[in-house]
């Protein structure tokens, strides 16, 4: 019924076939690899920043943004000729800097603030990973809650944009922009 010598010569040519294919190859060439490249434009494009870290360490999962205003009410803005920038706690001088004992409830521990450096900043170099997401006062990720009383009695804000009265009356402080001036009880993470 089939004849044996055709399905043989059959199947000699088939792998004939297929050997001299594979020998030569189908030309096919894999494109370039442009991912650096791409990525390269897009950091070349993202303005710089003095962010430490994006928003992932905030409460809630990041801080919200917000847009810094323009020198409109007599703060902030450019300089005039011979302006100088107004004095902040963080430039007291050293041998002015006084110290306020700064209980932290949720750490449990009570420690030494300097009036001339933030709050979040001494607890980040007393080993606490406090949260932050913007570090310039103009989200409530770093927010903390002084208990005993409005937080202005306690504390001084360097440019805070976002608590308003009744939240500071409340005891609410952005940790980020908050300089100790007298000895509280503080904790830590709690937003209004």
């Amino acid at each position: 019924m089939y004849d044996p010598l055709a399905i043989a010569l059959a199947a000699i040519a088939t792998l004939a076939v297929v050997l001299v294919s594979s020998l030569k190859g189908t030309g096919w060439e894999p494109t370039a690899d442009i991912s650096d490249e791409v990525l390269e434009k897009r950091a070349a494009a993202v303005p710089e920043t003095d962010f430490p870290e994006p928003g992932n360490r905030a409460i809630g999962g990041g801080g919200g943004g917000g847009a810094i205003p323009a020198g409109g009410d007599g703060e902030g803005g450019e300089l005039e000729e011979g302006g100088a920038a107004s004095a902040g706690p963080a430039d007291i001088p050293e041998d002015e800097v006084e110290y306020f004992e700064v209980e932290f409830l949720k750490e449990g521990e009570t420690i030494e603030l300097a009036n001339n450096e933030t709050i979040l900043d001494q607890g980040e170099e007393h080993g606490w990973d406090l949260p932050y997401a913007c570090r310039q006062g103009q989200c409530v990720s770093c927010a903390g809650h002084i208990t005993d009383g409005p937080s202005e009695d306690y504390i001084e804000h360097d440019n805070q944009q976002m608590l308003d009265d009744s939240e500071l009356d409340d005891g609410y402080t952005l940790t980020c922009v908050a300089y100790p001036r007298d000895s509280f009880s503080i904790e830590t993470g709690e937003a209004p």
